[in-house]
């Protein structure tokens, strides 16, 4: 399996799950001119995508949604409680709702040869999942807007070979930055985002043998910038006796405006 993020930052996420045969988005929270030009440098035809799966309804995960599917009327797929907050949304334009497909965390679905599970997270949203993809060969996954994490959601990653993981936020950025002070306790808190300590705790956790590339992404504009996500990151697997050399994987940032692709299966 491939993974890549088509962009991934607070402004904007689209990522990118598939094999030779069987191609898929997650999320669709930029425009469709990028959606389509990302899925054109990955050599992916936007006419061939088997399935759109939404993580949440916030903004930057649904905003180019209703008119990516007026040109490409392909399945959707999200949990009820998100499929009701999407179809409310004004500002997507007329939907089609025989598009959407209601989804349960922890019951595993076959689309196109490829096993795709939705798992829970802790956001503040409606009904908030993250996804993992696994073919034959390999396992893909991404997780992004969550808080905090258990041993539930490091079981779910497990055994990933291509990993797109949030690092929103640097903390000390965030405190002395321009937020007020109840957005900060937002981002701080449980159902906020993961900030590039945790993202690298969360990482020392789950990486296993077969893990070869990992993403850190939906970066904070305001209170984030990538060399710091990445050695933050870097310093914190370190701490957990965790070389990345000597386990030869890869740790890149995954761009706001372009695509970032983690590699192939080999």
């Amino acid at each position: 399996m491939k993974l890549a993020s088509i962009a991934s930052g607070s402004s904007g996420n689209c990522l990118y799950a598939g094999n030779e045969e069987s191609h898929f988005l997650v999320d669709a929270g930029i425009s469709r001119k990028r959606v389509v030009e990302g899925l054109r440098m990955l050599q992916v035809d936007p006419e061939k995508i088997k399935g759109l799966f939404i993580t949440h309804e916030h903004n930057d995960h649904i905003s180019g949604l209703g008119v990516f599917l007026r040109k490409y009327p392909v399945p959707v797929f999200a949990t009820g409680r998100t499929i009701d907050r999407i179809l409310n949304t004004r500002s997507l334009g007329k939907l089609d709702p025989g598009l959407f497909h209601s989804i349960e965390p922890d019951r595993p679905m076959v689309l196109d040869g490829v096993r795709i599970e939705a798992s829970r997270i802790l956001h503040d949203a409606a009904d908030p999942v993250c996804y993992t993809f696994t073919d034959e060969r390999s396992k893909v996954g991404a997780v992004t807007d969550f808080g905090t994490f258990d041993d539930y959601l490091v079981e779910k990653y497990q055994d990933c070979e291509s990993l797109l993981v949030e690092s929103n936020h640097d903390l000390n950025m965030l405190m002395a930055g321009p937020y007020p002070y109840p957005l900060k306790r937002r981002i701080m808190s449980n159902t906020g985002h993961l900030s590039n300590e945790r993202a690298g705790q969360f990482l020392s956790k789950i990486i296993g043998e077969s893990c070869r590339h990992i993403l850190l992404g939906h970066l904070s504009q305001e209170n984030n910038v990538a060399e710091l996500a990445y050695e933050t990151v870097k310093l914190e697997l370190i701490m957990h006796n965790i070389n990345m050399e000597h386990k030869d994987i890869t740790l890149q940032v995954a761009s706001r405006y372009e695509p970032t692709l983690t590699g192939e299966s080999k």
